[in-house]
């Protein structure tokens, strides 16, 4: 990074951790970037004339007497239409052997949208994920989390996703991606020669931890420079989002701040809601959608981390394996898109509210005959074509591996009703029954 004159140069570190240093100086701002022994650092706490600086690199082997020079700007992104294509690291810089980028250099971190600007979201998004477009459809302006354990396939259904959504631009934020994940989104994008419409801000594990601190800002500001100037509809998907907060957790305990809940910083819920809350249509005009992956530790929803994400976004994506089928499955009882309501129906077909509805009871009452023959009890017919149901339902429908059309989607449900049950036993209104039955 290039030094300007007459910027402000300190020779004298107090105090110095793994990943922060303390001085003394004035007239600095918060999250001002500075170089500290040639590496970057971030201003994270002022207290007076004591100035703390997060070193992204980590603080090790760092002197007292190292020079420490301001650059007086928060961390900076060249925005412009060549982003698109581009792989580049938390810095914005190309990790993918191409030129740097050209365009206009806008602050990353920025506020959120002012309500004023806003409209209610009315877009659908589909996804080709029947688990997602039929029970949780999701909508231009959204922000939700996918649920995971760590062991479940989820960057691959983020690729899916990335690669079936019907958006002008995908911005991938990629935190502590392992190498083998990197080339793998890679390659699904190259191969499906959507590189076009793909920018891809990428932290591998080889990488400083603290450095993920910088990826949503950075895909959000290139997301913002789309949806306004261009008036795109922008999907921005960041995965892991555990990771993030974990690297906020590391910072704040070598900054000595006690722990709250999980040893996580005080600050987690205000954290996240400053990304999560970028999601936004616009009135005249473009939207910026967030899906974002947050793994479980053992399954535990209540952890800091999915409880307070759970507060912000607007429902949640659980992905399950289904032991039956041995499919990786959107759960459909724990997950939820609490935007559906505002374009099933309206911007659907007619029978998707009454289709999605019966064939979540369905799905329930296979549960309850499940639960039945576990414990002994004689099953009625009814019982065993709920069960026969639930396994098509999972195999041609919730299965994140299938890919369909969303009136594609609302045939096979019917198919299915008609192939198990009798038209009074799914409670779908006479009208549709008589419109869209298939014996």
């Amino acid at each position: 990074m290039k030094l300007k004159p007459f910027q402000k140069r300190i020779t004298k570190i107090e105090n110095i951790t793994k990943a922060t240093c303390t001085l003394l100086a004035n007239e600095i701002g918060y999250e001002e970037l500075a170089l500290v022994d040639g590496r970057l650092a971030q201003v994270v706490k002022i207290k007076g004339p004591e100035i703390t600086l997060q070193v992204f690199a980590g603080a090790e082997g760092i002197s007292n007497y190292a020079e420490v020079v301001f650059l007086g700007q928060a961390p900076s992104l060249v925005v412009g239409e060549k982003l698109a294509g581009r792989f580049l690291d938390a810095y914005g810089r190309p990790v993918d052997g191409g030129p740097n980028i050209e365009g206009s250099e806008t602050e990353t971190g920025s506020t959120s949208v002012n309500p004023v600007r806003r409209r209610r979201p009315n877009i659908p998004i589909f996804t080709g994920i029947a688990g997602i477009d039929l029970n949780n459809t999701l909508v231009a302006g959204q922000k939700i989390p996918f649920f995971a354990d760590p062991d479940q396939p989820y960057n691959e259904v983020m690729a899916t996703v990335a690669l079936r959504a019907n958006a002008d631009k995908i911005i991938l934020g990629g935190m502590g991606l392992t190498h083998d994940d990197y080339l793998f989104f890679k390659e699904e994008f190259r191969r499906a020669g959507a590189l076009n419409k793909i920018i891809a801000f990428i932290n591998t594990s080889e990488n400083p931890p603290v450095e993920r601190l910088l990826i949503p800002d950075s895909a959000l500001t290139a997301a913002e420079y789309f949806a306004v100037n261009h008036k795109e509809n922008v999907l921005v998907l960041l995965t892991d989002m555990t990771l993030y907060a974990d690297a906020l957790a590391i910072v704040a305990n070598r900054m000595d701040q006690i722990p709250s809940k999980d040893s996580m910083p005080g600050s987690l819920y205000s954290d996240l809601a400053r990304i999560y809350e970028k999601a936004v249509q616009f009135k005249d005009g473009g939207s910026i959608t967030i899906i974002a992956v947050t793994t479980l530790s053992q399954g535990d929803i209540t952890h800091a981390i999915p409880d307070n994400t759970g507060y912000i976004t607007e429902g949640q994506l659980f992905l399950r394996k289904d032991p039956e089928t041995g499919k990786v499955i959107i759960d459909p009882f724990r997950s939820l898109s609490r935007l559906k309501q505002l374009v099933i129906g309206k911007k659907t077909r007619q029978d998707h509210p009454q289709v999605m509805n019966a064939a979540i009871r369905l799905y329930a009452d296979a549960a309850e005959a499940r639960t039945k023959m576990e414990n002994g009890f004689d099953l009625t017919d009814y019982d065993l074509r709920t069960l026969q149901f639930a396994r098509a339902y999972n195999q041609q429908l919730l299965s994140i591996d299938v890919n369909l059309p969303m009136e594609a989607i609302l045939d096979t449900v019917w198919q299915l009703f008609g192939q198990f049950f009798h038209k009074e036993e799914v409670s779908v209104k006479d009208e549709l029954v008589n419109l869209y039955w298939k014996d």
